[in-house]
């Protein structure tokens, strides 16, 4: 079956933050605290995946023996959207309330958002891949969700930049473990992410990441 997902970062004020808050912390908490999602980290964390080309025996070229199929599933199981902020972000339980329209339509200016949509891909288990265990644990929230004030987002980005700095070499490693599709111009998930961060504490503002499914 077919879906969309975007992963979301955006730039606001602490008021807008403050406003989300009472929405998107409880569904974080709760998507943080489901049965496995902890061990699932743990496990990925301790036995990081190889490069997702030699995740099934049919699509590896390399002659490297394929991954562990339930280590790959739960891996896809922790970075895929949560679905407590998946249900919260489409209009469950409050129809009044949708991501959409109520967050990513607010008149961002360009430099306060950084959207990746795919169909039937992630861009959190893409990123995440890429990035690695060691790194991801750098960033905050769960799983590519998070809301922080400026303050916090400020806090943030010293680890944050040092998630994404990459020697060259290790930087083509990164791109080559990105599966994504991107048209030309559009940012990557290595890119995007810290670009929004930094313009963010730049303004005193605060930020909202959101994984979630739009069909």
């Amino acid at each position: 079956m077919g879906f969309t997902s975007v992963w979301a970062v955006t730039a606001h004020p602490d008021t807008t933050i403050a406003a989300l808050a009472r929405r998107l912390l409880p569904a974080l908490r709760a998507d943080r605290a489901r049965p496995g999602a902890r061990e699932r980290w743990e496990a990925w964390q301790r036995a990081p995946l190889p490069d997702h080309r030699t995740w099934y025996a049919a699509a590896s070229a390399s002659g490297a023996p394929p991954a562990d199929p339930a280590a790959v599933e739960a891996f896809h199981a922790l970075t895929c959207p949560g679905p407590a902020v998946d249900d919260v972000c489409g209009g469950v339980p409050d129809p009044g309330f949708r991501v959409v329209d109520d967050v990513w339509h607010q008149d961002l200016a360009e430099e306060d958002g950084f959207f990746s949509v795919h169909a039937k891909e992630y861009a959190v288990s893409s990123l995440f891949h890429s990035l690695g265990p060691a790194r991801a644990a750098l960033l905050p929230g769960w799983c590519g969700n998070f809301l922080l004030t400026a303050a916090e987002a400020a806090a943030a980005l010293p680890a944050v930049e040092r998630a994404f700095a990459f020697p060259a070499a290790e930087r083509a490693a990164a791109e080559a473990r990105d599966w994504l599709w991107y048209p030309d111009g559009e940012e990557s998930v290595l890119d995007g992410p810290p670009r929004v961060w930094r313009a963010a504490v730049a303004k005193g503002y605060g930020l909202c990441a959101v994984a979630v499914h739009v069909s």
